[in-house]
């Protein structure tokens, strides 16, 4: 790839190809809304760029983690409905009912404060409650929804939803995903007529069971890998270049990079790539003699990174390339379609969520999909 003259590595986010994956999820959800979650600066395509695209394509309601992501939403999409999903900061309630977003509350604390907010101005503001199934991280306790119900039906206040996250979805076998659905059945007797929620990406796939009247996929949206062993069924949206600073000769036995933790075994050709940890090339994607690294896609080959990312520069061995050799400025894929998001991730150990939400500083952005950009 041409990367623009004098400009480091570039992200290019395909909004057509986002939009075709909520299409493709909503299908699947049939009888239920299907949400967005654009928390992390949209999976670090860009919040505003990305909820406006969704919002083109048919989706109504928006997950964000945070109040300012909820505003960046807000700002971008009037009518939006906006979930937070932190919930309700202290002493935050008057920002949310200014910018017309929903808590999704998740203590009594919370409760207590959005409540009495409610009866201070005599308006029934909308949110969610989330309760805790079995992944200890935010929710009502399952022995608090008694007190949950009896503390609204005092004042006559109903939530927009009831909802609650699966903690292994990702592996539809895995018995807990079983569980936290009866779980979550057992709260919902306390809230009835109350519109549920509980599928993220992967409890979408894994069947209808879980889907009740909201999904709310992310990860999926943006071509990550949702259930682990599965093909991903997902179109591509974010393409990373990084552009060749040097390609230089070097000898069997020199070493490669910090720590010397990789010797050559033969006389070979290496690129040097304006990209390294400081732009979310995790240092886990080094190679060594000991370990293979990532692979990057160069000139129409795979070529496999050698040495110890560092913070600015990465190298990558290209001597299979023969004579084909890449230019100085010129781009290489760090992933993308021909490299996956996800076997990056496998290779550093870690997720395609990290990796995309590592997306920060220093890139030109570059926006494509027609009918989906701002006129």
């Amino acid at each position: 790839m041409k990367l623009t003259s004098g400009l480091g590595s570039q992200l290019t986010v395909d909004l057509g190809a986002l939009a075709r994956n909520w299409n493709a999820l909503d299908k699947v959800s049939q009888g239920a809304l299907t949400a967005a979650v654009v928390k992390a600066d949209a999976y670090g395509t860009g919040i505003e760029m990305a909820a406006t695209a969704l919002y083109a394509a048919g989706a109504r309601f928006f997950f964000v983690a945070t109040p300012d992501e909820g505003i960046a939403v807000r700002t971008a999409l009037p009518s939006a409905h906006i979930f937070v999903l932190n919930g309700l900061y202290p002493g935050a309630a008057n920002l949310y009912i200014r910018q017309n977003l929903m808590p999704v509350i998740s203590s009594m604390d919370m409760l207590e404060e959005w409540l009495n907010k409610c009866v201070e101005r005599n308006e029934a503001y909308p949110s969610a409650f989330h309760f805790d199934t079995g992944m200890n991280r935010l929710g009502f306790r399952l022995n608090e929804a008694v007190t949950v119900r009896e503390r609204i039906a005092r004042l006559s206040y109903a939530p927009q939803m009831v909802m609650s996250h699966l903690a292994c979805a990702d592996i539809p076998s895995h018995e807990k995903n079983r569980t936290q659905l009866a779980l979550f059945g057992s709260v919902l007797n306390q809230f009835p007529g109350i519109p549920a929620s509980l599928a993220n990406s992967a409890g979408l796939m894994t069947g209808r069971d879980y889907h009740f009247q909201m999904v709310r996929p992310g990860i999926a949206l943006y071509g990550g890998r949702a259930v682990v062993g599965r093909k991903n069924p997902m179109a591509t949206v974010v393409t990373l270049h990084a552009p060749v600073l040097q390609v230089r000769e070097a000898r069997t036995g020199e070493t490669v990079g910090y720590g010397a933790s990789y010797s050559l075994s033969r006389d070979s050709r290496l690129a040097v790539i304006g990209h390294g940890y400081a732009d979310g090339f995790l240092r886990s994607l080094s190679g060594s003699n000991a370990r293979p690294g990532a692979k990057v896609f160069v000139r129409g080959k795979l070529c496999p990174v050698v040495g110890k990312i560092s913070m600015d520069q990465s190298i990558v061995d290209i001597t299979e390339l023969g004579p084909n050799l890449p230019k100085p400025g010129e781009g290489v894929e760090i992933f993308g379609p021909n490299v996956g998001l996800d076997e990056q991730a496998d290779v550093a150990g870690t997720i395609g969520y990290e990796l995309l939400t590592a997306l920060k500083g220093r890139y030109t952005r570059n926006y494509v999909g027609n009918g989906y950009l701002p006129e």
